[in-house]
């Protein structure tokens, strides 16, 4: 009698303690495989560190990787609590398709009801953006801005082929922006729609998985 294969893995990168224990209070009885949560630290050079040596270790050889988090939303209208989903990442060497966009959209929609979800480039930078550089950013098509997703996946790609993907929770928009009162309410937001949207990040790695060799 074979062995059927093992699942693969799955690594959800956050940035932050916060986002990583808004993840780990979140239902993991849907996960088909191995989850592995790691939190990056802030920016892309720790986000770009912190995957490349994880994705080295064998048990992670194969893993899909889903970069999420906070961000600052850069469209007028937006507002804590709603969620981004990446098409692309941009970097300052192009950007990184992302894989499942439809679907995640679809299982965040289910997980979340009542939540308006945005598609649309998902630009990195390496510092809190404000002001006229958030217009900027808009202008060239981004709808969020974080720090970290462009650097997770630029650097999960080098590592080796797989999926992809980038879901962020806003917590700072144009007309939200954090310096202004009422940053706690839409921080508590934020968090609680992150503990909510794991079974849509597993849903998503169940039908997007690379044929195993």
């Amino acid at each position: 009698m074979s062995t059927p294969p093992a699942s693969a893995p799955l690594l959800i990168a956050c940035a932050l303690g916060i986002e990583r224990l808004a993840l780990r209070l979140g239902d993991h009885g849907g996960a088909d495989g191995p989850v592995t949560v790691l939190r990056t630290g802030m920016g892309p050079r720790s986000a770009e560190r912190s995957v490349t040596r994880a994705l080295a270790d064998p048990a992670l050889a194969e893993a899909s990787v889903l970069a999420t988090g906070f961000c600052a939303g850069l469209a007028p209208g937006m507002h804590p609590g709603d969620l981004v989903v990446a098409e692309e990442t941009r970097h300052p060497h192009g950007s990184t398709p992302c894989v499942g966009t439809e679907l995640l959209v679809k299982e965040l929609i289910r997980a979340v009801p009542g939540r308006t979800v945005h598609t649309g480039p998902v630009t990195g930078s390496d510092h809190v953006v404000r002001g006229q550089e958030r217009a900027d950013l808009l202008a060239t098509g981004a709808i969020a801005v974080d720090m970290e997703s462009a650097a997770t996946l630029l650097s999960a790609g080098r590592v080796g082929a797989r999926p992809v993907a980038a879901v962020r929770v806003v917590v700072d928009a144009p007309e939200h922006e954090l310096v202004r009162i009422g940053t706690v309410r839409g921080g508590i937001s934020a968090f609680r729609v992150l503990r909510s949207i794991l079974p849509a990040f597993f849903e998503w790695h169940r039908n997007v998985l690379l044929p195993r060799r």
